[in-house]
């Protein structure tokens, strides 16, 4: 089970971003990153094609998951994730900071 997943709200720790907000896009765990929705954006010159215009596009790249924390449920601030079995057996994420499940 991973720490962090898509869709997971996660608030960046260190780099050009730092102190910024954002949801989790993808995840690549081979290479130990993800791509966050607003985070480390470059902008490219691409050549029209049949399927873009082309011109000047904005997009994201991958981050350093150490560079991520995930945003507490509760308060909104940055925690570690730590796992819980339940009484019925499955198994979940729950933040640190607060003891909350997160979803």
């Amino acid at each position: 089970m991973q720490k962090i997943k898509k869709g997971d709200t996660v608030i960046v720790l260190a780099g050009r971003d730092k102190g910024k907000k954002g949801e989790i896009l993808k995840v690549i765990p081979t290479e130990n990153r993800a791509v966050v929705a607003g985070i480390n954006t470059v902008k490219r010159h691409e050549k029209p094609s049949a399927a873009n215009a082309g011109g000047v596009v904005t997009k994201e790249l991958p981050i350093q998951l150490s560079n991520l924390a995930l945003v507490d449920p509760k308060d909104g601030v940055a925690t570690r994730v730590g796992f819980k079995t339940l009484e019925d057996g499955t198994k979940v994420r729950v933040a640190k900071h607060s003891g909350e499940v997160i979803a």
